[in-house]
C-alpha cells in the first residue's frame, strides 16, 4: 500500500502543521501568487524512497511553466538549491518553531 495510508493518526495529524508551516515559510520568503502542495506516492508517480512519505509545497507565479519536469523533464529554478536551502532554512529557524 501507498505509505501514506501506512501513518498511524499521530503521524498524520502531524504532517498538517508541518505542512503549513512550510508554506508559510515559503509565502514569507518567496512572496508567490499561488501555491502547489502535494505528495508524490508510488514510483509512477515520481516517488523515489519506498516507503517515505513527504510533502512539496511549491511557490507559484502566474505565467510560470506548469508541469515541465512531467511532460518535458525539464526543471526551471530561479536561484541555486544551495541559496534556496539558506533562505528557507534560516527563515524556519527565525521562526522558533
Amino acid at each position: 500500500p501507498p505509505p501514506i495510508t501506512d501513518l498511524d493518526a499521530a503521524e498524520a495529524a502531524a504532517l498538517m502543521p508541518a505542512t503549513q508551516r512550510a508554506t508559510a515559510t515559503v509565502e514569507r520568503v518567496y512572496a508567490p501568487e499561488g501555491i502547489n502542495v502535494g505528495a508524490n506516492i508510488g514510483r509512477a508517480a515520481g516517488a523515489g524512497v519506498p516507503g517515505h512519505v513527504h510533502v512539496h509545497v511549491l511557490p507559484r507565479w502566474n505565467g510560470d511553466t506548469n508541469f515541465m519536469t512531467t511532460v518535458a523533464e525539464t526543471r526551471l529554478e530561479p536561484e541555486e538549491v544551495g541559496v534556496t536551502y539558506e533562505k528557507l532554512h534560516r527563515a524556519l529557524a527565525e521562526t522558533g518553531r
